[in-house]
């Protein structure tokens, strides 16, 4: 990944040690720990880094990006019958992923565009889920020599500021940066790889993608290394290195599994369009972007040229060019196809264009086809407070939460509906819900605070009162998990 600012020192500190390899025993950090890093303080460390990493402008804070892969990654996790995994989008175009503590794994937008079938992607996904299952990321953290030390105090020290609410937004960067260089720091051994490689194949083919895409990937990231070579860039080969070793392994091994028939789901090319437009951020890449996406529209056939029309359409909503993008998505549609992704985009130009009912209207028409989509559902949301109707808008989002539970952005919206409606209380607690949910404890209990202070009633005083100490216990509980690295 590619970072600036207070981040490039953090990743010059975890450059790679020559001949570093992944100890495959239970290494020891003396006083700080008697053996590897335990499972609770690896899930505090990465919720931590987490809560810092959403600051990062290249975390990508997009429902259809985040759902799909998070649908992927409890796929693949469930296949191997291990915890959930959350799997998130950098914008970053380099072909690139990273493997974090507590069950995170960071997906580059480049790795998605270079991708050109769903199972290549799920590959490296699983790749990296068996790095998180074997736990070598948690043994790597602890190895006993110099650099681990000052890894892990570099980011108990990030982490212990931003508990005390002395982190802005450049230690938010920082600290993503410093957890996404450790996943290069690791060096993982060849015994290692070789051990996520073949979880992360069984992992595919249980969850019924194609292993073959595996294989495909390798090939593709061996490539893109070589034309890369000495250019730098961050690729992925370059931290899991693909020797002839491993491709052999990989390649014996799919080929004594039946063949499967696979086809790719219309989410992977509609996501991998948008994809390509949300990690161009100069008028260059841009226009790179809008190259590649006209290409495909005219020479691709079925969902991938109407993603490609998507892309399109999405390209001029972001420019604001209302009437281009709404002629992108006709084209989109005609062929028949039609995509939740389609259908949000189609509600967001009525509401960029002031038809709050239209957008209303079509948003729900949109979530009662796909129910189980969170991005649509967030539209109706925003279309219903658009439309000036906060009741509604917090009645639907209570049904969103009680479907999806752990989405932040859900207690976040509702809490601007209450705020409106002139619930003061209700939305604090509602935004404590949603800082508690991605990590920000102080920030979490701050708000029902300051719920408390404006509420008399006794019964609604004393709910909160548990809340805040539970909070609070747990705010204490981080700091002496984190304050053993310092």
């Amino acid at each position: 990944m590619k970072y600036t600012g207070a981040a490039v020192l953090v990743f010059a500190l975890f450059a790679p040690v020559a001949g570093q390899a992944q100890p495959m025993g239970l290494p020891s950090m003396g006083s700080a720990s008697s053996a590897e890093l335990s499972p609770a303080l690896e899930k505090t460390l990465g919720d931590a880094i987490m809560e810092q990493g959403r600051r990062d402008p290249t975390y990508i804070d997009d429902p259809d990006v985040s759902q799909y892969l998070n649908d992927m990654g409890r796929k693949l996790s469930g296949a191997a019958g291990s915890a959930a995994i959350d799997v998130f989008g950098v914008r970053d175009p380099s072909i690139n992923a990273f493997a974090l503590p507590g069950g995170y794994v960071g997906i580059n937008s480049g790795l998605v565009v270079a991708s050109t079938n769903e199972s290549q992607l799920a590959s490296v996904v699983a790749h990296e889920i068996g790095h998180v299952n074997q736990r070598h990321v948690a043994r790597g953290m602890t190895q006993s020599n110099q650099s681990s030390h000052i890894a892990m105090a570099s980011i108990a020290g990030a982490l212990l500021a931003a508990i005390a609410g002395a982190g802005d937004l450049a230690a938010g960067v920082a600290a993503f940066g410093q957890a996404a260089a450790v996943d290069r720091q690791l060096g993982f051994s060849r015994m290692a790889e070789q051990e996520a490689d073949r979880a992360g194949v069984e992992m595919l083919r249980r969850a019924g993608y194609d292993p073959v895409g595996m294989v495909q990937m390798f090939e593709r990231l061996g490539t893109a290394s070589r034309l890369n070579e000495g250019a730098g860039g961050g690729s992925y080969a370059s931290t899991h290195p693909l020797s002839i070793q491993r491709m052999s392994d990989i390649e014996n091994r799919v080929r004594a599994l039946p063949p499967v028939r696979r086809n790719d789901t219309d989410a992977y090319w509609f996501v991998r369009a948008k994809l390509r437009v949300i990690q161009s951020r100069d008028s260059l890449a841009l226009r790179n972007t809008e190259a590649v996406l006209r290409q495909d529209a005219q020479s691709a056939t079925g969902v991938p040229k109407a993603a490609a029309w998507y892309g399109l359409a999405y390209l001029a909503w972001q420019r604001k060019d209302l009437d281009e993008a709404a002629k992108a998505l006709q084209n989109a549609r005609a062929d028949g196809i039609y995509s939740p992704q389609i259908a949000g985009l189609e509600a967001d130009i009525a509401l960029s264009r002031g038809d709050n009912q239209k957008a209303v209207d079509a948003a729900l028409k949109a979530f009662e086809r796909w129910p189980d989509n969170q991005a649509l559902g967030m539209v109706v949301a925003r279309a219903l407070q658009a439309d000036n109707q906060p009741e509604k808008a917090v009645q639907m989002l209570t049904s969103l939460i009680k479907k999806w539970p752990d989405e932040p952005r859900f207690y976040q919206m509702q809490a601007l509906s209450l705020e409106r409606m002139g619930r003061p209380v209700q939305a604090r607690r509602a935004m404590a819900v949603f800082y508690e949910k991605t990590g920000a404890l102080p920030t979490a209990v701050s708000q029902l605070q300051q719920a408390r202070g404006m509420t008399q009633d006794f019964y609604v005083q004393s709910e909160l009162d548990v809340e805040i100490r539970t909070l609070q216990e747990r705010v204490r509980r981080n700091r002496e998990l984190l304050e053993q690295f310092r």
